[in-house]
């Protein structure tokens, strides 16, 4: 399908908006999707495309439901390429399949993805040239840049305390414990399989919250880890919900060396979302701070020193992620009151935004089962892949930036 093939089936709304020349690189009876915006999908070349495939939506996952793992070769007709299948996934992050940094070539190119294998949750890495595979005894969240650790949150704690981010399949053992000693955030060596507790749930906890003090009745959890582009440092949020608050709940932002030591609050004040590392020392976030509101702000890491980006452009949340040069910023929106989800580029330089393209989001695709574009781009630069559930159900879709 070409690209006027393609506007041709949106509504006339969305046509105008689709600036950036895009086509569907999967399609039904089944679904596709990948997930997050801070994952590698595309492979060095920027040829291959990592995506998630099953064969139902609007639900919770089971312990039972399986989906298939595989990858589109955007040379040769958009062919899908099946590599393996999982039982630990959910909805937002799929079951965290990505290509392992680090290889010195295409041919060493390896993906990671998890998996539940006798009630245990585990870690598959596969050469895609050989199909040569090794299982690895935990799951991973994020790998170091040089591809020799995983860092990865409690999966059987989110998938109670933030249903979407979790797996199914184990329950917590902690169920009942609001700031366990035995649990929170691990690292795990990517050859030997070697694990160690880095930051505990009740570590975590004892650290004083000056801004937004916790009920004593909150239970606490880790989610969204990241590594820093030279691997040093890594970012995760620590968060927290008590009964006053409901369905919401609080959240403070963490770094930490990589062998989790010289913890430093990043952001005190709560709201923190989506985030981005620039570079090793600044952070991008979208968060709420008490002089100017709920924003997109540059941090610098280990400083009380933060700046507002993008002010009068980039004024809703979105899945933030720096194009290679760090010149321009690609984001995305939540669904706006006309169900559409934008698309877009900030030029930093100019303070110029540059329209990609609105999806329409209808209802049933809200909280849990939602379909966010998490825009990822391309190593080049060139190409930009979404999720997208606009066209009846949700799929994969390659924006080219070349035009």
């Amino acid at each position: 399908m070409n690209r006027r093939q393609f506007l041709a089936t949106l509504p006339l709304a969305l046509a105008k908006a689709a600036d950036a020349p895009v086509r569907a690189i999967t399609g039904g009876p089944k679904y596709h999707w990948f997930g997050y915006y801070d994952k590698f999908q595309f492979d060095q070349t920027s040829r291959f495309v990592l995506s998630n495939q099953v064969d139902f939506e609007h639900r919770s996952p089971v312990a039972d439901d399986v989906i298939q793992i595989g990858m589109v070769d955007t040379h040769d007709k958009d062919h899908w390429i099946e590599l393996g299948q999982s039982r630990a996934w959910n909805w937002q992050q799929g079951c965290m399949l990505q290509w392992v940094p680090g290889a010195r070539n295409s041919r060493d190119q390896e993906i990671v993805w998890n998996d539940r294998v006798d009630n245990q949750f585990v870690a598959h890495v596969m050469n895609v040239r050989t199909r040569r595979t090794r299982t690895l005894p935990a799951p991973v969240y994020n790998i170091s840049p040089d591809g020799k650790w995983a860092i990865y949150p409690d999966f059987r704690r989110l998938n109670r305390t933030r249903p979407g981010y979790g797996y199914a399949g184990i329950p917590d053992p902690n169920e009942n414990n609001l700031a366990p000693e035995d649990a929170g955030l691990w690292r795990m060596n990517m050859q030997t399989g070697k694990r160690e507790l880095l930051i505990s749930f009740a570590q975590a906890a004892a650290i004083p919250n000056l801004h937004s003090p916790w009920e004593p009745t909150a239970k606490h959890w880790f989610n969204h880890l990241l590594f820093s582009p030279d691997g040093s440092r890594f970012i995760f949020l620590h968060r927290w919900r008590g009964p006053k608050q409901g369905p919401g709940f609080g959240t403070r932002m963490f770094t930490a060396t990589v062998d989790g030591k010289d913890l430093h609050v990043l952001d005190p004040y709560g709201g923190t979302s989506h985030f981005i590392w620039r570079d090793p020392t600044h952070v991008l976030a979208w968060a709420k701070h008490p002089s100017h509101g709920e924003k997109f702000y540059l941090y610098e890491d280990r400083t009380d020193k933060v700046e507002v980006v993008g002010k009068d452009v980039m004024t809703v949340n979105g899945h933030c992620t720096y194009l290679p040069g760090n010149k321009w910023i690609l984001n995305d929106s939540y669904p706006q009151k006309d169900n559409k989800q934008q698309l877009y580029l900030y030029e930093i330089a100019s303070g110029k935004r540059t329209e990609l393209g609105a999806f329409s989001s209808e209802p049933p695709y809200r909280g849990e089962y939602r379909c966010d574009l998490h825009p990822r781009s391309s190593p080049d630069g060139k190409k930009i892949c979404i999720d997208s559930a606009h066209n009846n159900g949700r799929q994969l879709y390659l924006l080219d930036l070349n035009a």
